[in-house]
């Protein structure tokens, strides 16, 4: 890892982490392949259900990723090498602890989320016999979040990127195999997941594996010091519920989009994933933020944390403008293959300027967050978004009243003005955490 603060720095944490994001959907997209070749829509449906299930359940954990990253980068950044490998050993315990949980209560996980969602009984039937075999590797996917968390806090997301290949790509390889070469059906793909997410953990500790040669890891005083298992509660509880916030906002602009009928409902549903796409390319450089900022701050250099804020947010503006622009000019034939039914392809098409809108509207919130992340401001993170989700209920129904569905999209992007905003308005007291008067190695690229 080189001190020099450079665009080439920026970009060898990000882009990593953007072709890692890019495998996530090629493995959705064999699974469900898979299972269609076996002729009927139920194991397609209960692969889905399955699948939204857990996944669902998995996000929930987000915050250990992002927790992870925020205080190793810190201590990264004070030379505290004994803190760096406890916080590995913290993030494992809660990952694995949080998975052992899921297992002894998957009864009531399946039958609250099919209360929630009910579907068919053969779906249902075969959903469970999926989720059933995948929640036995639930252990490895959580602990996973926090190996991810501590290794793009060190700047190693190369690491990150031969994980996520090796465990999608066995997982690829495996559902095929499994799934339809034996003849194992929905169990199979189920199976090879299972197989692929422990192999991924077992990739990522060898990763690790230098940590495991010292003492730190393994001091019980260390590992579970009061003061800082509090500080990590705190930040990591902090984020869930900003996490939480954020996903109302999603889950209720689907409810309300549902008021406007089938096609409506449909065309908001295709122009969702020009906002996922976004998040997936704007993440490799809110990952850069947390890490070149919480190792500023963590070496207590402003001048540092002020470079790192502003490159790595320059390259998201960057990235942002690219999409805005990608999304003029191919979004209609992006609409086109997702779709061909014609009144959904009018419709999308019709609320299209919004996705144009929404990257270069949600870039400040998005960096912004991977900045407060790094820096773990979490308690302000929280409170901005406490803040952004209560003007966007309170302006939401009006709006829906006087435009309908473009209200609905109103709504959404005035919750990422008001984040972005709010968030800026408390960047000026993060950069003064790192109140050395010394300048630190930022060189210009």
């Amino acid at each position: 890892m080189t001190d020099a603060l450079t665009h080439r720095r920026v970009l060898a944490i990000a882009v990593p982490i953007v072709l890692s994001n890019a495998t996530v959907p090629i493995l959705g997209i064999v699974d469900t392949a898979v299972v269609g070749q076996l002729g009927e829509a139920a194991p397609i449906g209960a692969v889905g259900i399955g699948a939204i299930i857990l996944t669902a359940v998995y996000w929930i954990f987000g915050f250990l990723r992002m927790g992870t990253t925020g205080l190793t980068s810190q201590a990264v950044g004070a030379k505290d090498v004994d803190e760096v490998d406890a916080l590995l050993a913290r993030a494992l315990l809660i990952g694995l602890s949080a998975g052992a949980v899921m297992i002894a209560g998957q009864v009531f996980i399946f039958q609250g989320a099919f209360w929630v969602s009910p579907a068919s009984a053969e779906v249902e039937g075969l959903a469970r016999d999926y989720m059933v075999i995948r929640i036995w590797s639930a252990p490895a996917t959580i602990a996973l979040y926090g190996i991810t968390g501590w290794l793009i806090a060190q700047e190693r997301t190369r690491a990150v990127l031969v994980i996520q290949v090796a465990m999608n790509g066995s997982n690829i390889a495996l559902s095929y195999g499994l799934g339809l070469k034996l003849g194992w059906g929905i169990e199979g793909v189920a199976w090879a997941t299972f197989i692929a997410e422990w192999g991924g953990l077992l990739v990522g500790l060898w990763f690790c594996r230098a940590v495991f040669g010292r003492a730190a890891w393994l001091s019980f005083a260390r590992v579970f010091d009061l003061v800082r298992l509090r500080h990590m509660a705190a930040v990591n509880t902090d984020i869930l519920i900003r996490s939480v916030l954020l996903q109302a906002v999603f889950v209720s602009f689907i409810f309300y989009g549902s008021d406007f009928g089938d096609v409506q409902l449909a065309a908001n549903q295709i122009l969702l994933q020009f906002l996922y796409v976004t998040s997936y390319a704007l993440d490799g450089f809110a990952f850069a933020a947390e890490a070149l900022v919480g190792n500023a701050l963590g070496a207590k250099v402003r001048a540092a944390l002020r470079r790192g804020a502003m490159l790595s947010s320059f390259w998201g503006l960057v990235i942002c403008a690219g999409l805005s622009l990608s999304f003029a000019i191919f979004g209609g034939a992006a609409i086109d293959l997702m779709t061909t039914a014609t009144d959904v392809q009018d419709a999308a098409k019709t609320y299209l300027p919004y996705m144009i809108a929404a990257p270069l509207v949600g870039v400040a919130a998005w960096m912004l967050d991977g900045i407060f992340i790094g820096a773990t401001r979490t308690t302000d993170m929280r409170n901005m978004m406490i803040v952004s989700v209560a003007i966007y209920f309170a302006s939401v129904i009006p709006l829906i009243a006087a435009f309908a569905n473009h209200g609905l999209w109103m709504a959404m992007l005035i919750s990422f003005i008001v984040r972005g905003a709010t968030l800026a308005w408390k960047y000026p007291a993060l950069e003064a955490e790192a109140d050395k008067s010394v300048s630190g190695p930022v060189a210009a690229a």
